[in-house]
C-alpha cells in the first residue's frame, strides 16, 4: 500500500508539473505575440529580368529568350530569457520563354518553418517545430514529345514536425535533433500517379501518407562574410524508422548566396539538392543565377 501510495504521488506530481510547464509555455507564446520589444524581424524581396535576342542571320548562333525571376523571404524571431520563437518563410518563382517554346517554369518553391525553443544552457535547448514545403504551380516533364504533368500545388506537399534538442553555439549555426518527427506527405492531385507511379510515397487511391515513427536532423548555417556577401544554407535529413535503410533516408540541401553590387542591385545564386527514393532513385538538383533588384527592410535601428 505504501508503494502504491508513493507511486500515485509521483504520478500526480508529474502531471501537475507537466501541466504547469504547458501553461507557462502558452503564457509565453501569448506574451510574445503582444510584446514587440524582443522581436527581430526582416523582410526582403528581389526581382530579376533577363533578355536575349538574335537576328535570323546571326552566325554565332543563339536562342532568343526572356526570363523573369522573383524571391521573397522573411523572418520574425522572438527571444526573451530562456524562451524563443523563430519563424521563417521563403517564396521563389521564375519563368522563362525561349524562342520556339511555350512559357516554362524555371524555379518554384514555398517554404515555411516555425520553432518554439526553451534553453537548457547557453548552447543546448528543447524545441518543437513545424515546417512546410510545396510549390505554386504545375510542374511538367519536357523530356518527352508531349509535356506531362508531374507535380502541382500541394502535390506533393510536406509537413514535418519535430520534437527534440537543439544545439546553437552562436547566431550563425543551429542544429536540431528530433527523435520524434512525424511527417505528412500530401498529393491532392489524383492525376499525378498516372505519370509518377511512385506518387511521392503516397499510397494509390489516397491523398495523404503519414509517417509517425521518424527521426529528423535540421541544420542551418547563415553566414555574413561581409556587408556585400551572405550565404544562407539549410540541410534537412528525414528517416522513417519503420522502413529505415541507407537508401530510404531523405536528404535536402538548400543554398542561397547573395552578393550585393549596390544598395539595391545584387547577384543571387540559389540551389536545391534533393535525394528522396519516393520521388526518384537519383539525386535531384536545380540552380539559378540572377542579377536583379533586392529590397530589404528590418526592425533594427
Amino acid at each position: 500500500m505504501k508503494k502504491l501510495f508513493t507511486l500515485c504521488l509521483l504520478i500526480s506530481w508529474y502531471q501537475v508539473s507537466f501541466a504547469q510547464d504547458v501553461e507557462e509555455l502558452v503564457e509565453q507564446l501569448e506574451e510574445a505575440v503582444q510584446d514587440t520589444t524582443y522581436w527581430d524581424s526582416e523582410f526582403s524581396v528581389g526581382l530579376n529580368f533577363n533578355q536575349a535576342a538574335f537576328s535570323g542571320n546571326w552566325k554565332a548562333g543563339g536562342v532568343s529568350s526572356i526570363a523573369f525571376g522573383s524571391i521573397a523571404s522573411g523572418k520574425a524571431n522572438y527571444a526573451k530569457d530562456r524562451f524563443s520563437w523563430d519563424n521563417q518563410a521563403e517564396f521563389i518563382y521564375g519563368l522563362v520563354k525561349n524562342e520556339g517554346q511555350e512559357l516554362r517554369k524555371s524555379n518554384d518553391r514555398i517554404f515555411f518553418d516555425s520553432k518554439v525553443g526553451y534553453k537548457i544552457n547557453d548552447k543546448w535547448g528543447y524545441f518543437a517545430s513545424l515546417n512546410f514545403i510545396t510549390q505554386f504551380t504545375d510542374g511538367f516533364d519536357y523530356s518527352v514529345d508531349e509535356p506531362i504533368l508531374i507535380s502541382s500545388f500541394f502535390s506533393p506537399a510536406f509537413i514535418t514536425s519535430g520534437f527534440g534538442f537543439e544545439y546553437k553555439p552562436n547566431e550563425e549555426f543551429a542544429l536540431r535533433l528530433a527523435p520524434f518527427s512525424p511527417r505528412f506527405t500530401f498529393v491532392t492531385n489524383t492525376n499525378i500517379i498516372n505519370n509518377v507511379p511512385e506518387n511521392y510515397g503516397v499510397p494509390a487511391g489516397q491523398t495523404l501518407r503519414t509517417e509517425w515513427l521518424a527521426f529528423q536532423v535540421f541544420m542551418t548555417w547563415n553566414k555574413k562574410f561581409s556587408d556585400n556577401l551572405t550565404l544562407n544554407s539549410r540541410y534537412q535529413m528525414f528517416a522513417n524508422l519503420e522502413t529505415i535503410t541507407p537508401k530510404t533516408i531523405d536528404h535536402r540541401l538548400d543554398l542561397t548566396l547573395i552578393a550585393k553590387i549596390t544598395r539595391y542591385v545584387d547577384v543571387t545564386f540559389t540551389s536545391i539538392n534533393v535525394y528522396d527514393i519516393d520521388m526518384t532513385s537519383g539525386i535531384q538538383f536545380s540552380q539559378a543565377l540572377a542579377l536583379g533588384i533586392l529590397y530589404k527592410v528590418d526592425n533594427k535601428k
